[in-house]
């Protein structure tokens, strides 16, 4: 739960700086919001969901 939840606020910084920096509109913020919206209800979603804790298990490893 608190992966996915930083997860979510990571990606929701990221839209954000998108969004004020680089001239994201608001119908492609919309439209992307959707997207995975749909995307999360797919068959693919427990996959993409086991990439990303993978991903985040490899960068949690790095010792610095």
């Amino acid at each position: 739960m608190i992966l996915s939840m930083s997860g979510v606020v990571l990606l929701a910084i990221i839209v954000f700086l998108f969004f004020k920096k680089d001239g994201l509109k608001a119908s492609h913020a919309v439209t992307t919001s959707l997207f995975g919206f749909y995307l999360a209800s797919t068959a693919i979603a427990p996959s993409i969901k086991a990439g990303g804790e993978s991903l985040a298990s490899l960068l949690g490893g790095i010792k610095f």
